[in-house]
């Protein structure tokens, strides 16, 4: 699949609010990005996880996106596209729908900029995420049983109010500033061999794409989960059509709709795409924290437990997992751990 750059053609939401852009950003873009973002949040840690690269016989670093203000990678793109946002729109708001992390990410950067922010997200969205949301000052409306629905429940009010509709994935900005991650990774380290990286939307999986993987040998491979597998459909079968349903306890990557923006740069940039179990995810959620004592969400897990699937493949490799998001319930994370023991 890697090196195709093809259109997707198939009907897309984004159809409904003309400051869409499906432009690809660039290299260039994403250090623009990075001089806007870096007067606002610090760069991230990336560390070597003694654990994973006895396991694996390789040298495992994490980019630690868990240390940002909102505990989640996000953020990144949330400021770069919150700090241009139009003048038309500061009055009206800022609207979103997310499972949690894309939302505190706009939630953070409206507080920062002072524009108003809605989010929308499922009636059973993640507790935790959802006093965290409101704490950052945005105005939360739980509507629907999964993403997808609240999605479409945002995107009428977005017009309904005339306010800025920020899609979670379909939005050039918010590329551009996750993608700030991967210049970090090389300033430090551009001998990496291989990235392996969450996929929901896909958004920091194509920002990996669009630096460590254009600008270095290193291959960036993309992890969903098995029971919420539409990005990884889309990339093999080039087609936005929906999933059905999803079945994951790993939120962060349970959308039914991949996105085209993310889509089209992931079929030219991965150099493989793979799908972990809810028994990997969950043992890896539960070996992080044994071994790193660190806390990752079951979305974040997924690109660990594509690396322990992977095994032998990576020996002598140098690997980077990026420690995407912190944001697990309590009560979630407790039972992974107690099924772990």
């Amino acid at each position: 699949m890697a090196g195709r750059y093809e259109p997707i053609d198939s009907p897309d939401e984004t159809t409904l609010f003309p400051y869409h852009d499906l432009t690809p950003p660039t290299v260039a873009t994403v250090a623009r990005a990075r001089q806007r973002i870096r007067q606002h949040l610090p760069e991230t840690p990336l560390v070597r996880s003694e654990a994973l690269s006895e396991a694996l016989d390789a040298d495992v670093l994490l980019k630690r996106e868990d240390t940002l203000p909102t505990g989640a990678f996000k953020v990144r793109g949330g400021v770069n596209l919150v700090a241009s946002i139009d003048e038309e729109f500061q009055d009206a708001g800022l609207l979103a729908a997310s499972t949690g992390n894309h939302g505190q990410s706009i939630a953070w950067a409206g507080r920062e900029f002072d524009v108003p922010v809605t989010i929308g997200v499922p009636e059973e969205a993640n507790a935790g995420k959802v006093d965290a949301l409101e704490q950052l000052g945005a105005e939360v409306i739980q509507h629907g049983e999964d993403y997808d629905e609240a999605r479409e429940h945002i995107e009428t009010l977005a017009t309904q109010r005339a306010a800025r509709y920020v899609h979670s994935g379909n939005e050039p900005k918010l590329l551009a500033g996750v993608g700030t991650a991967g210049l970090e990774v090389l300033d430090e380290r551009p001998d990496v061999d291989r990235v392996f990286c969450p996929v929901g939307g896909g958004t920091a999986a194509a920002g990996y794409c669009i630096t460590l993987g254009a600008m270095t040998d290193a291959a960036v491979v993309g992890v969903q989960a098995a029971g919420a597998p539409a990005v990884y459909r889309a990339w093999n079968e080039e087609t936005l059509e929906p999933l059905d349903s999803v079945d994951t306890i790993a939120e962060g990557v349970a959308t039914r709709v991949p996105f085209a923006l993310p889509t089209q740069i992931l079929q030219a940039g991965l150099a493989d795409f793979r799908l972990v179990s809810e028994d990997e995810i969950a043992d890896a959620v539960a070996r992080l924290f044994e071994t790193d004592r660190i806390v990752m969400e079951g979305a974040c897990a997924t690109a660990v437990a594509a690396a322990l699937q992977a095994g032998d493949e990576l020996r002598g490799e140098t690997v980077v997992l990026p420690i995407s998001g912190r944001n697990i319930g309590r009560e979630k994370f407790d039972r992974l751990l107690a099924e772990s023991e």
